[in-house]
């Protein structure tokens, strides 16, 4: 894992910047949550509704303990024991705007067991978007070469890397009812 790629996209996210990044299963963009330009950025360049809502990815649990609070202590163990992993919870939200929750009283987290996605949010030192790096309704991509190919003229940096092992995106499951939605 090269330190001064990882230093680069984490240097383009905090100016605001858009980045092409591998993750388990697909690649991804990720930028930082609380810069609205830059989410509605990524939504435009997916050619996707802001109801949705994005995926935010962290080095770890700590990242999201506001939200964590929010559960009961078997619902925050189920989510906790689940990272790092290809699951993204539902979690009640305390903290994001509308442009990262889209339509719901809920906010999508997770902790990513990509190690080179994992350094990326730990350097940045905060939770990051990361939604799947396609157009809406299109397959998610899954190499570097198709992702510069199709978005290299349009994100700010293309962090070179592997996808995992995973199957396509995470699994999303309700936090509170542990229900499997995706």
């Amino acid at each position: 894992m090269n330190g001064s790629s990882v230093q680069r996209a984490v240097d383009t996210i905090k100016r605001g910047g858009i980045v092409c990044h591998a993750c388990e299963g697909v690649w991804g963009f990720a930028c930082d949550p609380i810069r609205e330009a830059s989410v509605r950025r990524v939504l435009e360049i997916k050619g996707r509704t802001p109801e949705k809502g994005l995926i935010l990815i962290g080095h770890d649990s700590s990242v999201f303990e506001a939200e964590l609070k929010q559960l009961t202590p078997v619902q925050n163990h189920r989510v906790v024991s689940s990272w790092p992993g290809h699951t993204t919870w539902l979690v009640p939200n305390v903290r994001f705007p509308e442009w990262i929750t889209g339509s719901f009283k809920t906010v999508a987290i997770r902790v990513p067991e990509h190690l080179q996605a994992r350094r990326v949010a730990q350097e940045f030192g905060g939770p990051l978007v990361s939604t799947s790096a396609n157009v809406s309704g299109t397959a998610p991509m899954k190499n570097e070469s198709l992702v510069r190919a199709t978005f290299e003229d349009t994100v700010d940096f293309v962090l070179s890397g592997k996808v995992g092992n995973a199957i396509g995106p995470s699994t999303i499951r309700d936090a509170l009812s542990g229900d499997v939605l995706r």
